[in-house]
């Protein structure tokens, strides 16, 4: 029933961020807290777990228990891979989770191997189920893995008491009982006020048998009259009390959470409620000594737990708040009482700030303002200002200059309300001086005078609080409890222990008693490990290195630094502490350049494609490196600060240079005449790189912030000439291009684009600009139609040579000579079933009763399937000036597949038989053709596919899938192998190849000519952030879930598809897990497992090659970053940046690194997240930053988390507020992508309202229920050891 009740929310963990080692080592686990006491990480989903375990290390007879058996009888962890070893894994992981937890020198645990003891995989450290089920759970598999030893019974020793349930007739006198065990009770919440009600309902009153609901007595043998009752019998050492807080409402048919006040004592006597009351006080009383709570509702939430801390292992600090004397805070709130703003109930500022304002906290619960906002003004937020104003939650971010989120986003504030770090409000001086001169002469007078109710609340002395929420362990006073009685954060499980249990003096404030030596050892060793582990990550982890740029050794080309020698300069590398200041390093360097002269300035570089350039100097000498955003492998630049070689340097990342190609006419009367005839014309000079012939191509650079006109100025152009970037929208053919399949067609730029910058053209490094004179288009290469430029070079001829071979391929000499080729006319558009039907009537092939096709031949002679007659030469990817063959056989239509087979064993040449099919033919219905081909029957057959040797490879798996969805194209071989299905092992992972917008066209040109077989393209498919890429499928990989992620790259390089894929190594190799379709992370860790990775069988990958070795940090963060065009509605061209987020993932480090990357201040920009589906953009802004009353310093919340949750591909847009004044990130495409949600949500609406006329009113609330995940059991594997 409550299968994922207690999903986690994000938000609600309050758990410290885990810390991940940087690209530069691992980072060592953070030391203990303040509190010293270890917490537990949470896997994703377990703080039910974490809270369940921390209460049994908490109690101390339950760890010695456990502590107290030995190797002898637990067996060895080392020797769990040992066949026939009886190592009971579940009692020893437990052991050393509980070690580590008392010895170890860390902030937090992993129960990573706890969980893998239980069998558990890693989606169920996402789902989170219900702490008391789990608790009993844990219990049986503790007592079924100890059995046989000398603990099998210490859970019932510690856990189990009686209940005896009786029926006494109220005619004869029988009475009837029953005795039932218990390891926890369950106490009843909805319409109790609090647990000792509970109780009473539970044994003390009695249920009456009468009326229609009588009882059959044995010894009267008839229906009486009777009573029922229950009292405990037998009480247990420890006592846990399960609150039952979830309900559910079968008049609205829906689930609840109670949170009404229930409240439940710290001490309570159980005497009334049990059987035998003849005994001592001390027999029946209990303490309270730990509270799991549940925060959150019905759906979702968070477990953190409460727990006294009995044997004094921790270090215990008064909170936070009970720092500050009461009467300070009194005069504060005085203050600000007198500054409260008067309500205006029409103005919801007004309204929202009066009710922070008037709260004794000066604090709301985020889901409870709503319902304060009701109270105050009769009416809710969605009637009176929600059409106006939006959600309320919207409203509050809007106005982050007055309101403030804090505690983990679960409360507002208003930032008046909040402690400056500094300074403290002024305090009147009628509330501070003093008129009495005997009162202030006396402290002790003032005091009294004040009142008892200002003496700070002193705390016991001896076992203290601790609220330990995941990682985090925070003091809390005792008083704090009572603050879980209500609410949607509010007890849910109490665990309470004999008063008379007491412990021995030698166990306090001795985190080792009683524990095995080995596990003393094991923590020693660990802690010596991680102590020199933060030795040297201290050492290391300031180390950077420079690459330093001496301005002597460039001069200034295509506007950027080249190198003086034009040979590749690497600069010089210097290893430099990143604490030092900009000073120490302007004078290390100084003293590394004994002849430099003059002033010195230090400027970031960055190495692009048209040469080197400089962004910002840093001026301040007292800033280190580390705040002045160097970090390792920084470009830096050492010159001058004014010109080098003479030549003054424009800085900054307006002024960034781009690389472009510049085409122009090569032409003369030869190639002229030879391009009218159709003549291929080979350039036989060369010295102009994929210039082909009638062009020629250059690499020039230009400073970005440069205009067109300049741009056309520099190359030495005449004004009447034309500038033209190439055409990349849309077909050319519906541009009226031309026919063939080779022409190019490039856009005219208008005359007001000369007055643009480049950047603002939005042209980036490798667009090619084609140069034109007017007397260009006296020649048939150019044509203008419009503001369009087609270039019809002589490889746009238009013609096909159709070779005639009657026994389709191979055979002797004779056959050979029955060959006859012709040159059929053709153009791009023409069918290729004109083609055949020409080809037919010129080679006078009309057999009666023959049918004929068309094949490609490859470069190896061999024949490739027909080509499909209904298409056109160019969507059938056949290129004009090429060979067909005409054979005997059919085509395949638009819809169907051609392919080969072979029975048994993988073909040999000529030996394959081919076969026709459809597409949506499921693998079944594909193989039974097969079959009936070939003659042969029976179910005991499968297909393979042939791997990249041509071997038989891995089977089609799903026999119910078409071809079309297991990727299966024409020109596939299938093998029919006898046998049944082989059982699922390995991976079968789909690879897709990422083909770069840049690139792609150059890249796999090869793919134009001949389609790797089972290759198919793809739509474009989106990206994390919105922006698209196209992908190509690959095939597919069989692989072990135990090799690494390096070992995948290499095997998926051996797809005959990425054969003309070269790569150095496979760290120039990228790999994206898809998800529906988009590109959802990046796989991390060359020597991870696939298994570690969490990789299951039929996931998507994509292999994406990069021009430089990447190995991507834990929390290095891929993202796409564009800059807004300033005062236009548009962004100039993406651009990937990679952001490590190890150290600080907060919003002023993303700045910072955006600043470092363009070159600005990061005050100056202001970021947005895009998010695609919505097409709208979410601000970045600091307006949820918390000030720490005692560290004096600003906490942001991070980037990685609610509710950002940046990750690999996200879309981060940018406004440089120096330029550009316009704040909005949206688009005319976001305009335009909103207005068709907008109409299809009315569509929705409108459908839903005439399917629901028909439907009656509890069906149609049914359809309206939110969906939820589907529900998960919980279950711990235990092995067999009896």
């Amino acid at each position: 029933m409550f299968g994922n009740l207690f999903e986690e929310e994000e938000d609600e963990g309050g758990s410290s961020s885990t810390h991940l080692p940087p690209k530069g080592g691992d980072e060592p686990p953070p030391a203990r807290g303040r509190s010293d006491l270890c917490g537990i990480k949470n896997q994703g989903g377990t703080c039910y777990l974490n809270s369940l375990l921390q209460t049994l290390l908490f109690t101390p007879e339950f760890r010695e228990e456990l502590f107290s058996l030995g190797p002898d009888e637990l067996g060895c962890l080392e020797d769990k891979e040992k066949p026939g070893a009886k190592v009971r894994l579940i009692p020893l992981e437990l052991q050393r989770l509980f070690a580590r937890l008392l010895l170890v020198d860390q902030q937090s645990a992993s129960t990573a191997n706890l969980t893998d003891s239980f069998g558990w995989n890693s989606s169920e450290g996402t789902n989170q189920h219900d702490v008391q089920e789990l608790n009993r759970i844990l219990f049986s598999a503790l007592e079924h893995s100890l059995v046989g030893t000398s603990g099998s019974t210490f859970i019932h020793r510690l856990y189990h008491g009686t209940i005896v349930n009786s029926i006494v007739c109220k005619e004869c006198g029988n009475v009837s009982q029953r005795q039932e065990d218990f390891l926890d009770l369950t106490a009843c919440v909805c319409g109790v006020l609090s647990l000792e009600e509970a109780l009473w309902n539970m044994f003390v009153e009695e249920e009456l048998f009468e009326g229609n609901n009588l009882y059959c007595c044995a010894q009267c043998d008839r229906l009486v009259t009777a009573a029922k009752s229950a009292k405990l019998q037998k009480l247990p050492p420890f006592l846990t009390m399960s609150l039952l807080r979830f309900s559910f409402d079968f008049a609205k048919c829906e689930r609840y959470k109670e949170t009404g006040r229930y409240s439940f004592p710290l001490t309570f006597n159980l005497r009334p409620f049990c059987e035998q009351t003849n005994g001592d006080d001390s027999d029946y009383t209990y303490d309270l000594f730990s509270v799991i709570i549940h925060k959150g509702g019905c759906y979702g939430g968070h477990y953190h737990v409460y727990i006294r801390d009995i044997d004094q292992l921790g270090r215990w600090e008064p909170p936070e708040e009970d720092c500050k004397p009461k009467t300070q805070r009194k005069v504060k709130e005085e203050v600000k009482e007198a500054f409260e703003p008067k309500l205006q109930e029409d103005d919801p500022l007004s309204v929202l700030t009066t009710i922070i304002a008037q709260e004794p906290s000066k604090t709301v619960l985020v889901d409870q303002l709503g319902q304060k906002l009701m109270n105050m003004i009769g009416s809710s937020w969605s009637k009176k200002f929600r059409k106006p104003y939006g959600p309320i939650g919207k409203f509050l971010q809007s106005h982050n200059d007055v309101f403030m989120l804090v505690s983990n986003a679960t409360r507002v504030a208003l930032k008046t309300n909040l402690p400056s770090p500094v300074t403290e409000p002024p305090v009147p001086t009628e509330l501070t001086t003093n008129s009495d001169p005997s009162t202030a002469s006396d402290p002790g007078a003032a005091e009294q005078q004040q009142g008892s109710d200002q003496k700070p609340e002193p705390e016991p002395e001896g076992s203290h609080w601790f609220d330990l929420n995941d990682s985090a362990v925070t003091s809390i006073r005792e008083s704090d409890i009572e603050k879980q009685f209500q609410g949607k954060e509010s007890a849910y499980m109490l665990f309470y222990r004999k008063t008379q249990l007491q412990r021995p003096s030698e166990a306090l404030n001795n985190p080792q008693y009683k524990v095995p030596f080995h596990l003393v050892q094991k923590a020693q060793e660990e802690n010596i490990k991680v102590q020199e582990m933060r030795q040297k990550f201290e050492a290391t982890n300031n180390t950077v290195e420079l690459r330093l740029h001496l301005a002597p050794c460039y001069r200034l080309d295509n506007g950027a630094l080249q190198p003086a020698d034009k040979e590749p300069n690497e600069g010089t590398t210097l290893s430099f502490d990143r604490r030092q200041t900009v000073g120490v390093l302007r004078l290390t360097i100084y003293q590394m350049q004994e002849l430099w002269e003059g002033d010195m300035a230090l400027t970031v570089a960055k190495s692009l494609p048209a040469g080197l350039h400089l962004y910002n100097t840093l001026t301040d000498d007292n800033v280190s490196l580390y705040s002045a955003g160097i970090y390792t492998n920084s470009d830096l630049f050492v010159w001058n600060g004014r010109e080098v070689c003479g030549a003054a340097i424009l800085t900054g990342a307006e002024w960034e240079p781009v690389l472009l190609t510049v085409v122009r006419p090569f032409l003369d009367e030869d190639v002229e005449q030879e391009a009218r005839n159709g003549v291929e014309y080979k350039e036989s000079g060369g010295g102009f790189e994929n210039g082909g012939p009638g062009l020629k191509r250059e690499a020039r650079g230009f400073a970005g912030g440069v205009t067109l006109g300049e741009v056309k100025e520099a190359l030495g152009e005449p004004k009447e000439s034309l500038l033209c970037q190439e055409h990349k929208g849309g077909k050319i053919g519906e541009q009226g291009a031309g026919e063939g399949g080779g022409a190019s067609g490039w856009r005219v730029f208008p005359p007001d684009d000369m007055q643009r910058t480049l950047k603002e053209l939005s042209l980036k490094d490798g667009d090619a600009l084609l140069v034109l004179e007017p007397q260009s288009f006296d020649s048939s290469v150019f044509s203008l139609n419009g503001d369009v430029v087609t270039v019809t070079t002589p490889s746009d001829c238009r013609w096909l040579q159709v070779e005639f071979q009657p026994h389709g391929g191979g055979g002797g000499e004779g056959e050979v000579e029955e060959r006859r080729k012709i040159k059929v006319p053709a153009t791009g558009n023409m069918l290729l079933g004109e083609v055949k039907q020409r080809a037919m009537e010129e080679l006078q092939q009309k057999a009666p009763g023959a049918n004929y096709c068309l094949r490609q031949v490859d470069c190896t002679g061999k024949l490739l399937p027909p080509v499909c007659e209904e298409l056109s030469v160019r969507d059938a990817g056949v290129r004009l000036m090429t060979t067909l063959t005409l054979c005997l056989g059919n085509a395949p239509k638009a819809s169907q597949l051609f392919l080969h087979f072979s029975v048994g064993a993988a073909p040999s040449t000529g030996m394959e038989m081919d076969i026709i099919v459809e597409e949506t033919s499921t693998v079944k219905e594909c193989l039974k053709s097969m079959l009936d081909a070939v003659g042969l029957d029976g179910t005991c057959w499968h297909l393979r596919r042939l791997d990249w040797c041509e071997e038989v490879g891995e089977p089609l798996m799903e026999e119910d899938a078409s071809l079309s969805e297991l990727k299966i194209s024409s020109g596939d071989s299938l093998v029919v192998t006898e046998g049944q299905l082989p059982p699922k092992g390995f991976l079968n992972l789909s690879m897709w190849l990422y083909l770069d917008p840049q690139n792609a066209e150059t890249d796999f040109k090869h793919t134009d000519t001949v389609k790797t077989a089972g290759e198919t393209q793809s739509p474009s498919a989106p990206l994390c952030g919105g922006s698209t890429v196209e992908l190509r499928s690959v095939g597919q990989v069989e692989i072990s879930d135990e090799v690494t992620l390096e070992d995948l790259k290499t095997q998926v390089l051996t797809l005959p598809a990425l054969q003309n894929m070269f790569v150095p190594t496979t760290a120039f190799m990228r790999v994206w897990q898809l998800e529906g379709g988009r590109l959802a992370r990046i796989l991390r860790g060359q020597q991870l497992t696939l298994r570690k990775l969490k990789l299951s069988s039929g996931t998507d990958l994509c292999v994406q090659q990069l021009l430089k070795e990447e190995d991507l940090g834990p929390k290095e963060v891929l993202l796409t970053v564009k800059m807004g065009v300033p005062g236009e509605r548009s962004f100039y061209t993406p651009e990937e940046l990679l952001w490590d987020a190890s150290r600080d993932s907060s919003p002023r480090s993303l700045r910072t690194c955006l600043a470092a990357h363009y070159g600005l201040s990061p005050d100056s920009l202001l970021l947005a997240k895009h998010q695609p589906d919505k097409h709208i953009w979410e601000e970045i802004s600091n307006w949820n930053q918390q000030v720490s009353k005692k560290k004096k310093k600003k906490r942001t919340e991070s980037l990685l988390g609610a509710p950002f949750h940046l990750k690999d591909g996200d879309t981060i847009g940018i406004k440089n507020l120096l330029i550009d004044n316009n704040r909005d990130f949206v688009t005319l495409e976001d305009k335009q992508g909103q207005q068709r949600l907008r109409e299809q949500a009315e569509q929705r609406r409108k459908g839903e309202k005439a399917a629901g006329s028909d439907v009656t009113a509890p069906q149609k609330n049914a359809g309206q229920t939110k969906s939820r995940k589907p529900e998960v059991a919980l279950s711990i594997n235990v092995g067999e050891f009896r």
